[in-house]
């Protein structure tokens, strides 16, 4: 696993994959199956993983959290970044600060909480778990809200921050008030594109953003990756051919649920048995499944065009 600081340069260099989290039907954590889906993604030339919501790590259970820390440490390649995430809420944060500062992790992913907060609330725990942590944090900005743009930029110039992950979802991507704000304040070379390949180059094109993350990243690693080259090379029309190769199962992700259809996805189409969910989320009827094996599978076969 890579320990070196984060950088601008790394988060160009590979996208940023948001891997689901499999387990075992008595619901524990499944070494072998983690470590299949991180070499598949890796065989893919990905090498930054991040654990978040499409790992459920909202719902872990806290006697997981060293367990999966060590897991997703020690199934990664030696250059492979992985960020795990913490929170959503204050005392989980917390309470997962001290096990993340004995660790070699160089950075984590602040799960973001909605209800009960204020911007400069966010902001000042924000501070506290950096502080006890001992090494700046991913900002994962999903809602309006959470952090006004200035608080973000706050703890840009404090140096809590390692990156930004953005992923408000707005009708036209490239008609966004709160990012035209966050990139006036804030350096975009440090914020990535929070919400897969479909907003990614406009993101890229419009507002200077620097990677993105994905979840089907996970099935078909290089052809992501090849997107991410290509924005990259400022070949925007490259980019988006590829980007529409990803639209099916986005749009069942998107109709259905991203994280039950991503979980499920990686073992319709054989990569590794993820196992069920993690309650409070339940498995995809018999329609759903067949559909997302369907769209996961022709996914997975298709060639870097």
């Amino acid at each position: 696993m890579r320990t070196g600081p984060v950088t601008p340069e790394l988060l160009r260099a590979s996208v940023i994959a948001v891997p689901p989290l499999a387990r075992t039907e008595d619901f524990s954590l499944s070494i072998p199956d983690n470590r299949r889906i991180i070499e598949h993604i890796e065989k893919g030339g990905i090498r930054t993983l991040l654990y978040g919501g499409n790992a459920n790590l909202y719902h872990l259970r806290p006697e997981e959290y060293g367990a999966l820390l060590e897991i997703i440490a020690g199934a990664a390649a030696e250059e492979t970044l992985v960020i795990p995430s913490v929170g959503p809420t204050y005392g989980t944060m917390m309470h997962q600060a001290s096990l993340l500062a004995e660790s070699m992790f160089p950075t984590a992913m602040i799960l973001p909480m909605q209800g009960f907060t204020t911007s400069q609330g966010v902001a000042e725990g924000i501070r506290h778990f950096v502080e006890s942590f001992g090494r700046p944090v991913v900002v994962y900005i999903k809602n309006l809200g959470y952090l006004d743009p200035e608080d973000v930029a706050r703890l840009t110039e404090g140096g809590h921050v390692s990156f930004i992950k953005y992923a408000i979802v707005c009708a036209d991507p490239a008609e966004d008030p709160y990012l035209n704000r966050l990139v006036e304040i804030v350096d975009p070379s440090i914020i990535v594109s929070g919400i897969g390949e479909q907003p990614a180059g406009i993101h890229r094109e419009h507002f200077r953003l620097t990677g993105y993350t994905s979840g089907c990243v996970c099935l078909n690693p290089g052809l992501s990756q090849e997107m991410l080259r290509a924005l990259n090379a400022g070949d925007i029309a490259r980019a988006d051919t590829i980007r529409k190769l990803f639209e099916p199962l986005e749009e069942l992700r998107n109709s259905i649920s991203p994280v039950r259809v991503l979980h499920e996805a990686l073992h319709l189409a054989g990569i590794a048995n993820t196992g069920p969910h993690l309650p409070l989320l339940s498995r995809l009827n018999d329609s759903e499944r067949k559909a997302v094996e369907e769209a996961a599978c022709n996914l997975l076969q298709l060639p870097t065009p």
